[in-house]
């Protein structure tokens, strides 16, 4: 089978004569002809009927005609889409991810992907409602708990374990703290969207409700965490955003039992038969650098 000589019929056929799809080939009119003639000889058939003045598809050529062409628009996707894969990522990026991800977080993610990818536009959209990426715009999506959409395609990143956190100083001057009713007596640093009336905290073998005062409430992980580390009280906070608070001793865990929620962790994006190297590689640079800190 040449498929050669499959290429040139689809050619002739959208071209309207053996001249044109040779100007448009750039072979000689009479190899055109030599391969439609070789064509219709291995298939026993004729394809095209031939005048002086024009050219038509036979029943049995227009069949042909279409399933070639539709072979022909596959393997020139395939070439597009090593081509493409061989380019250098490049162009604007634009990534969404709620606000409180975490802002050292995705400074370094962002750093990264720039240093790496120079040719690389990155525009962060940072916000708790929910995107539509396709109608706005987005390639890509950073996104926490359930996911909503089963039309995207998701590769998972990890949980987000929310866990309490205080720092020595406040638990060296507050009132013991040994199981979860002991927060009563506590200072508790509330991050709304977390609950502002309780915390649910629950270990292996069960859950418990813990009913709040409204002293300290804020919507900020990054406020609730400073407060906690300057020795303000207790917070419930995301696992990853305190590990370097617990490195430089400036948080400790308390009671390592127990703990909130787990949200999972995603990178989203549209379905889309070639991915642009843009987004491959973002992808491959964002699971990479990601996945460590939602492994805990």
């Amino acid at each position: 089978m040449d498929f050669n000589e499959s290429a040139v019929f689809v050619k002739v056929v959208q071209a309207g004569s053996f001249s044109e799809a040779a100007r448009q080939i750039g072979l000689p009119t009479s190899t055109v002809s030599t391969r439609i003639s070789r064509l219709e000889k291995r298939l026993g058939i004729t394809l095209l009927q031939r005048t002086t003045r024009r050219l038509s598809l036979t029943e049995a050529g227009a069949v042909y005609y279409q399933h070639a062409a539709q072979g022909l628009s596959y393997l020139l996707e395939a070439e597009a889409a090593i081509d493409e894969a061989r380019q250098q990522p490049q162009g604007k990026l634009k990534v969404t991810a709620p606000a409180d991800l975490g802002d050292s977080l995705l400074a370094n993610l962002i750093q990264r992907a720039q240093r790496d990818f120079p040719e690389l536009e990155m525009e962060l959209l940072l916000t708790d409602r929910y995107i539509d990426l396709v109608a706005d715009g987005v390639d890509v999506a950073i996104r926490t708990g359930d996911l909503r959409d089963s039309s995207l395609i998701a590769k998972s990143l990890g949980i987000i374990h929310w866990e309490l956190f205080a720092s020595k100083d406040y638990l060296k001057s507050a009132a013991p703290l040994e199981v979860p009713q002991d927060i009563h007596a506590h200072h508790c640093l509330q991050f709304t969207p977390m609950g502002r009336d309780a915390w649910t905290l629950s270990n292996e073998y069960s859950h418990i409700t813990i009913p709040l005062p409204a002293r300290t409430m804020a919507n900020s992980i990054g406020v609730v965490k400073s407060m906690a580390e300057n020795g303000q009280g207790i917070a419930l906070l995301p696992a990853f955003v305190c590990k370097q608070g617990l490195i430089s001793g400036d948080l400790l865990r308390v009671l390592p039992d127990w703990q909130g929620r787990a949200d999972p962790v995603h990178l989203v994006y549209p379905k889309q038969r070639f991915m642009p190297p843009k987004l491959r590689a973002f992808l491959d640079l964002a699971q990479d650098e990601l996945r460590p800190q939602f492994s805990c």
